[in-house]
């Protein structure tokens, strides 16, 4: 007997062992799950069986529904395939899932294993947030996504959106989009390429080159988003905004369309449509509203005019509108300011650029430099006619420094000055109460003859080629001649001379980061002409024969030379000449 009972045992743990394994790996020998089987339900007005394309069919007219778990199919007639779980439905046909996505169209096609439905004709995805018409789309019901491909158009309760292609997550609410893309609202419109939009939270994600039209300006973008309800953008990649005066960009720019105010970073530039005026820098404000914009950042100013450009730059630079036709509104720049401009280099602590009366005031010791002359006061004006430099005024403390061939430093200073220009050149200066002046004279350019000291109420400079002609003392003047071996180290210069040379700025300190980088392909074209010039040369021996006839009219202009140089010679004479005078 326990013989028996042992080997009944035995036999039993053998045929369990199969069955423990089978229940380890059922994933492995599964057959794959067929998807439930579509239901005809009742109400159809005639039921047919016959054969339809080689298939055993089931045809059905009039009132006919199927229905498969949570998803119902409805339309006027049907064919239902007996050896494959699939539907094809004609006239009126309608999906609905889950009481919230419905289909309709023309003519559908409805696999019950795949658990995918393509509808054509007249196409109409509805769920609670949009509206979808289309001639043709695939409705994926598992993973409750919607593909068209044949051009689609969306509406909401706030927007419109058209384009070629596209899908919608009925479960996020998302739809992709690409190909001819456009949303459209009451208040702005936005066309791309390739799109995404959240339809709860009306954020649209775009990819690509995107512009955004509106009231308030226009936007363009490769890459952000933009909530359509808050009319807030992020945009990255080439970012600009345009307004009527303005065009403001950078690498991201972040806009509120409700506030009016955007902020750009990243190589920012900000360009005044009414004058052209660049302004560049690392970070962008603008508030519209208030028709004012700030850049800071290594910024700097660019303004182009007959060729000739300003470049201005500071710690930071502001451009304020004016609510008045025509006028192009003012710039201030302040902390560590530098001008370049042609023959015109400066820099001050702070200053104001009025562009409807094109005059620059230049505040907190300023210091301009014009070819050899440096002219420093208190503050200054710059006035500009016709874009050139056509006065430049001088308020408190006036000098004025120059220097000659033998660098020796002549000088002016007064109470204030006005400086006349004439083609960006210096041709007069006025010297307005408590004018003194100490002048070099030099023979033939090439030595020192003696040294002109003279004080008056006021005098009158006149300059040719920005070289001193003649000065005219107009009221209580008293001259003096210094001869060179009575000369003194206390005599060459007035109180309060300073040379400040070592601080006036370059063209590359001036452009920074922002603009130089324009200037390098300069030097590509110059290597180029060079190389042409060499085989020039020996093509034929004329052009050399002509090279040396170039001097000649040179040499006439040398002959008269001689009769303007006694114009230095006679300074001495012209400063002594008002001791009789008085």
């Amino acid at each position: 007997m326990r013989l028996r009972f042992f080997f009944l045992c035995f036999l039993l743990l053998l045929a369990s062992v199969p069955l423990v394994w089978a229940q380890r790996r059922p994933a492995q020998t599964a057959p794959p799950q067929k998807g439930q089987r579509i239901e005809l339900l009742p109400g159809a007005g005639e039921l047919v069986g016959g054969v339809f394309n080689g298939r055993q069919i089931r045809k059905l007219i009039g009132n006919v529904s199927f229905r498969q778990g949570d998803t119902y199919l409805y339309c006027d007639s049907a064919y239902q395939y007996a050896d494959r779980n699939a539907i094809e439905a004609f006239s009126n046909v309608r999906v609905v899932q889950n009481d919230t996505v419905t289909i309709t169209g023309d003519r559908g096609f409805y696999d019950g294993d795949a658990r995918l439905a393509r509808m054509t004709g007249n196409v109409t995805l509805r769920d609670p947030r949009i509206t979808l018409t289309t001639p043709a789309l695939d409705y994926d019901l598992n993973r409750r996504i919607a593909f068209y491909r044949d051009g689609g158009h969306i509406v909401d309760s706030e927007n419109t959106l058209d384009s070629q292609r596209g899908y919608y997550n009925t479960e996020t609410q998302v739809f992709s989009f690409r190909g001819n893309v456009k949303l459209v609202s009451k208040d702005y419109t936005i066309t791309n390429d390739t799109l995404q939009f959240n339809t709860q939270t009306k954020v649209a994600y775009f990819f690509g080159p995107t512009r955004i039209t509106g009231q308030q300006g226009n936007l363009y973008a490769e890459k952000g988003t933009y909530n359509t309800r808050t009319r807030v953008s992020d945009f990255q990649r080439n970012a600009k905004i345009e307004t009527p005066n303005y065009l403001l960009g950078g690498d991201q720019l972040i806009y509120d369309e409700a506030r009016q105010y955007g902020v750009a970073r990243g190589n920012v530039s900000m360009t005044a449509k009414k004058d052209n005026v660049v302004i560049r820098g690392d970070v962008g404000r603008y508030w519209r509203t208030l028709g004012r914009a700030k850049v800071y950042g290594s910024p700097v100013m660019r303004s182009i005019a007959d060729r000739d450009t300003l470049y201005l730059a500071a710690d930071t630079l502001m451009s304020v509108e004016r609510r008045v036709a025509n006028d192009p509104g003012i710039i201030y720049a302040y902390r560590r300011v530098k001008i370049y401009r042609g023959e015109l280099q400066g820099r001050c602590d702070s200053l104001t650029y009025n562009r409807r009366d094109s005059v620059i005031y230049l505040n907190t010791k300023p210091v301009l430099w014009n070819q050899k002359n440096q002219l420093t006061a208190d503050s200054m004006e710059i006035r500009l006619r016709r874009q050139k430099i056509d006065q430049m005024r001088l308020y408190a403390n006036s000098f004025i420094v120059g220097q000659d061939t033998l660098l020796n430093f002549n000088q002016v200073k007064g109470r204030n000055m006005v400086a006349h220009f004439s083609n960006s050149k210096l041709r007069k200066v006025d010297v307005l109460g408590n004018a003194e002046s100490l002048y070099h004279a030099l023979e033939n350019d090439t030595a020192t003859t003696g040294l002109n000291k003279a004080v008056s109420a006021n005098m009158a400079l006149r300059f040719a080629d920005n070289k001193l002609q003649t000065i005219t003392f107009l009221t209580n003047p008293d001259a003096s001649f210094i001869p060179p071996h009575e000369l003194k180290e206390d005599d060459k210069q007035l109180k309060g001379f300073q040379w400040l040379i070592a601080q006036k700025p370059t063209r590359r300190a001036v452009l920074g980061k922002h603009f130089a980088p324009a200037a390098k392909p300069k030097g590509k074209p110059a290597k180029k002409v060079a190389a042409k010039k060499t085989p020039a040369k020996g093509k034929a021996a004329a052009k050399p024969a002509a090279k040396p006839a170039a001097p000649k009219p040179a040499a006439r202009p040398a002959k008269a030379a001689p009769a303007a140089k006694p114009a230095p010679t006679q300074k001495p004479a012209t400063l002594g000449s008002t001791k009789p005078k008085r």
